[in-house]
């Protein structure tokens, strides 16, 4: 086919793993002309879903589960699940079920949960079947503890206080999500946990879970009939030892501005991956539901050969907590300035990071409007007045520079 990368070997793509960004990739080389075999292959045993909803609508009980909107048979697609990748050699993909011959191969496996150590007793949030068996815990008086409060920390806290459960949060940073956001930014969300009735413990490790309790770093213990983990995720990507794929100090993928691995007819895309930015000057490492669509589609325009420009969208993602939705686009750096459109005592605020006079980054807390103009300033790289940028009455857009 004009336009279609060549293949080795066989005209057989596979796709592993049936996240959002291999589901993406699958759908986007069948809309995009591939006409040979399709496989995707997901280690789970349930077709591909959106994950985003579990630690809302699925932990509240609005739904038993979120089935992406896609027709596998009708498309083409052999969808294999329940099959754990275990290994990969030139042309072919090592499963648990067999191996899988492949001309091109996507790697989407995506990323997995940290586990504490000395939390073994501790549940994780990551999978549907996760959520389910947590939702099953979720009930009015039960004393739970969750350790992180990163974006996931706070939404199964939110949800679990709609549960009626007692509900006390441990973060070892001084502020909610500490490394995502500076300390006087996660500082200011710190009273939406007072305010829902969350017991929040910044500045303090976790030790140990034990029976009945969480023994923390400074020796006391807190009353603990459930604890949920969540302190971040590394790549899924233990399989690839030995197979030539190169994996940067966190195990990521490490890509090209393609989505290129530096073995022959092999990608990657989604959380798994480390892809060069020009925009921001350095590798980025995305683990985001839009990063994961936009990726999936970018890799299968690389197996197709199609010219497009190089995969360096504006990061973006969302988190909705405590009856907020906090919007977060572009990506900050330690030097750059930062302005506040509003403050927290506000129904509605932003921060807003300038680099050179240019928007670098922007979070919003029920500010559509200004998430949805500053993507676009920071797409565009347009210079913008400080002054009128610091002013939450003054339009993003009427803030650029004359």
């Amino acid at each position: 086919m004009t336009g279609v990368a060549e293949l080795s070997g066989t005209d057989q793509v596979v796709v592993v793993g049936a996240g959002l960004a291999g589901a993406q990739c699958a759908l986007k080389l069948r809309q995009g002309g591939w006409r040979g075999r399709i496989v995707l292959v997901g280690e789970e045993r349930h077709a591909p879903y959106d994950r985003p909803p579990l630690s809302k609508e699925v932990l509240l009980g609005k739904t038993d589960a979120t089935p992406l909107d896609i027709d596998y048979p009708h498309l083409g697609i052999e969808l294999l699940t329940g099959r754990r990748a275990t290994g990969l050699t030139p042309g072919v993909l090592h499963t648990d079920g067999g191996e899988l011959p492949y001309g091109a191969l996507v790697i989407a496996t995506g990323a997995t949960p940290r586990r504490l150590p000395g939390a073994e007793r501790a549940h994780l949030l990551h999978t549907l079947d996760d959520a389910l068996a947590l939702r099953a815990l979720l009930r009015p008086g039960l004393r739970l503890v969750l350790v992180g409060a990163g974006w996931i920390g706070a939404e199964v806290a939110t949800a679990a206080r709609e549960a009626g459960c007692t509900v006390t949060v441990v973060e070892a940073g001084p502020a909610p999500l500490p490394g995502a956001l500076p300390t006087e930014v996660g500082s200011a969300m710190a009273a939406w946990y007072a305010e829902a009735g969350v017991e929040l413990r910044c500045g303090v490790g976790v030790a140990a879970v034990e029976s009945g309790s969480v023994r923390l770093a400074d020796g006391s213990h807190l009353a603990a009939d459930e604890v949920v983990v969540g302190v971040g995720a590394r790549p899924a990507t233990d399989w690839l030892a030995g197979s030539g794929v190169e994996l940067d100090g966190t195990g990521a993928v490490l890509v090209d501005e393609r989505l290129r691995t530096g073995v022959p007819g092999v990608f990657a895309a989604g959380d798994c991956v480390s892809y060069p930015s020009a925009r921001v000057g350095a590798r980025l490492a995305v683990q985001h539901w839009d990063h994961a669509l936009q990726s999936g589609e970018a890799a299968a325009a690389a197996v197709l050969g199609a010219e497009v420009s190089p995969y360096d969208p504006v990061p973006y993602f969302w988190s909705e907590q405590f009856g907020r939705m906090v919007q977060y686009a572009g990506r900050h750096a330690a030097g750059d300035r930062m302005l506040w459109r509003g403050g927290p005592g506000d129904a509605s605020w932003a921060v807003l990071w300038l680099r050179d006079g240019v928007p670098s980054a922007l979070l919003t807390v029920d500010r559509p409007r200004d998430l949805t103009q500053g993507r676009r300033l920071i797409e565009r790289g347009t210079a913008l007045d400080p002054v009128r940028a610091a002013d939450p009455a003054v339009p993003l857009k009427a803030a650029a520079a004359l």
